[in-house]
C-alpha cells in the first residue's frame, strides 16, 4: 500500500465512520464555577528562549518541526519537554508546577477536557482575540477551549475514536464489518478458533483517563448520556447501565482479554500490531504505525478502519484532541504567542495530517478542493468531529473522571454489579458538577 493509499484509505474510512455523536457544544461551561481571572496582562512583547511540554511523541516528527522553528528563530529557541503517554501523568506534571506558580513549562499541550480547570484556577493565560483569531477553527475546536465566553488555548489537533480491525481476515471468510456489538462477536466466534493466541476486542481499560473514555463511549453508544443536555448526570438509567454490560460481559466471556484491563492507548495498540487482536477500539495516530513496514508491526496492509459498533448501530465517539496553551507563570509570553500560532498554521496542520495521521482543527483543510481530490473524504471527516459528543466541561473534571474510572474498575473487575456502581456514581457526579 502506498502513501497515498493510506493517507486515501485513513481518511475514507474515517469519514466514512460516521462514528461521531452530535453533541450540542456551548461556550459555557456544564458545571458552574467562577471565571477564571479576567482580562490578560501578559506582556505579549517580551521574546526569548521557551519550553514546550505534551505527553510522548509516538509520531516521531515533532521534533523535526521544532528543529525547523528553532534554526529560523535562534534567539528564541523552544525546548522540548516529552512526558509520559499517559494523560494522567501528564496533566499531575503540568498541576505541580502550576500549583507551584512555576513557568518551567511555557507552553503546554493541555487536553481538550482540562479547560475550565486550568482557566477556573488561573493555570493558564487567557488568549486576547486580537492576537489569537479563531475564525479559521472548527467550532468543536473553539468550544473546546472556550470558558465563561473568554479563550485559555489555540486548537492544535481534534479526534475521534476509530475501530480497527483484521480486514484479511474477514474477508477470508466473506464477513462483513461489524456495526453492532452483537455482529463484532459473531465474527470473532467464526474467525478465532482458527487464530491461536488471538482475541477478540480491546480498548483502553486501565484506571485512568482513558477509561473514562471508552466508558463514556459505551453508555453513549447504547443510547445513555453521561451527563445530559441540561447537565444532569445520567449513568444509572437502564440505557447507560446496558452499555457498561456490555463491557463487563466481555470481561467474564473472554471477548475482552483479561490483560486488557491493564491496557492504555500504546499498549492496545501493540497487541493488535502483535496480531493479538481482531478489533481494537483506538484513536486515528495508529494507523500509520501499524502500516509501518519495518518489521514492528505485523498487520501491515492487513487492516482497515471502520465506525465504532455501538448496541444497535453504529456506535458514538468520545470527542478527543489537545490544545496549547502558555502557562500564567511563564517568562517570554511573546515568543510563546508566535510559535503556538506558527505551530498551527494551515501549513503544519496539514502535514501533521500527512505525517502522523493527526485530525487538523483548521476547518479549511476540510474543504480545500486540492486536499479533497487527494483525501476523498476530508470534508466528511471535518464534519464528524466537528459534532463529536464532549466529555463533561466541569471546573473539577480531576474528580469527575476519577468518580467515573472509581465506578468503571469496580464493576469491570466483579467487585459492583454495573447497576449498584452507577447509583453510587450518579450520587457523586450530582454533588460535583453542581
Amino acid at each position: 500500500m502506498n502513501n497515498k493509499t493510506v493517507k486515501r484509505a485513513l481518511v475514507a474510512s474515517i469519514a466514512a465512520a460516521g462514528v461521531l455523536a452530535t453533541a450540542a457544544c456551548s461556550s459555557t461551561p456544564a458545571a458552574t464555577g467562577s471565571a477564571g481571572g479576567g482580562t490578560s496582562t501578559a506582556d505579549w512583547t517580551k521574546k526569548g528562549p521557551i519550553t514546550y511540554a505534551q505527553g510522548k511523541d509516538t509520531s516521531g516528527n515533532l521534533k523535526s518541526e521544532i528543529d525547523e522553528w528553532n534554526a529560523a528563530n535562534p534567539n528564541e529557541k523552544v525546548t522540548l519537554v516529552e512526558l509520559s503517554d499517559s494523560a494522567d501523568q501528564q496533566r499531575d506534571a503540568m498541576v505541580q508546577r502550576a500549583t507551584a506558580k512555576s513557568g518551567e513549562f511555557s507552553v503546554i499541550s493541555m487536553d481538550v477536557v482540562w479547560t475550565a480547570e486550568f482557566a477556573a484556577n488561573q493555570w493558564v493565560e487567557e488568549l486576547p482575540a486580537d492576537k489569537f483569531p479563531l475564525t479559521s477553527m472548527l467550532s468543536s475546536a473553539v468550544d473546546s477551549v472556550t470558558y465563561f465566553n473568554k479563550v485559555y488555548g489555540y486548537p492544535s489537533t481534534s479526534d475521534g475514536a476509530l475501530l480497527y480491525f483484521r480486514k484479511d481476515l474477514l474477508d477470508a471468510k466473506g464477513l462483513q464489518v461489524p456495526k453492532t456489538w452483537a455482529e463484532m462477536k459473531a465474527v470473532c466466534d467464526a474467525v478465532l478458533p482458527e487464530q491461536s493466541g488471538m482475541s477478540c476486542y480491546a480498548g483502553q481499560f486501565q484506571k485512568y483517563e482513558g477509561l473514562t473514555v471508552n466508558v463514556s463511549e459505551a453508555i453513549n453508544s447504547a443510547g445513555g448520556e453521561v451527563l445530559t443536555a441540561a447537565g444532569t448526570p445520567a449513568v444509572n438509567t437502564p440505557a447507560a447501565v446496558s452499555g457498561v454490560q456490555w463491557l463487563v460481559d466481555g470481561f467474564e466471556s473472554g471477548m475482552i482479554p483479561k490483560e486488557a484491563i491493564t491496557y492504555k492507548e500504546e499498549e492496545s495498540r501493540q497487541a493488535f500490531q502483535d496480531g493479538k487482536l481482531l478489533f481494537l477500539r483506538n484513536w486515528p495516530y495508529v494507523y500509520q504505525l501499524a502500516e509501518k513496514t519495518d518489521g514492528s508491526s505485523q498487520v501491515a496492509g492487513k487492516f482497515a478502519v471502520a465506525p465504532l459498533p455501538g448496541k444497535d448501530g453504529p456506535g458514538v465517539s468520545t470527542l478527543g484532541g489537545h490544545n496549547m496553551a502558555i502557562s500564567k507563570f511563564a517568562d517570554n509570553k511573546g515568543t510563546a504567542m508566535e510559535f503556538i500560532k506558527w505551530m498551527n498554521t494551515q501549513e503544519h496542520q496539514k502535514r501533521r495530517l500527512e505525517t502522523s495521521s493527526l485530525a487538523p482543527t483548521v476547518e479549511s483543510l476540510y474543504s480545500d478542493t486540492s486536499l479533497q481530490a487527494e483525501f476523498p473524504y476530508l470534508k466528511d471527516l471535518g464534519d464528524s468531529i466537528a459534532t463529536a459528543k464532549p466529555r463533561p466541561k466541569a471546573v473539577k473534571y480531576a474528580d469527575v473522571t476519577l468518580a467515573i474510572q472509581d465506578a468503571s474498575y469496580a464493576t469491570l473487575q466483579g467487585q459492583k454489579t454495573a447497576q449498584v456502581a452507577f447509583d453510587e456514581l450518579q450520587t457523586k457526579l450530582t454533588e460535583l458538577v453542581k
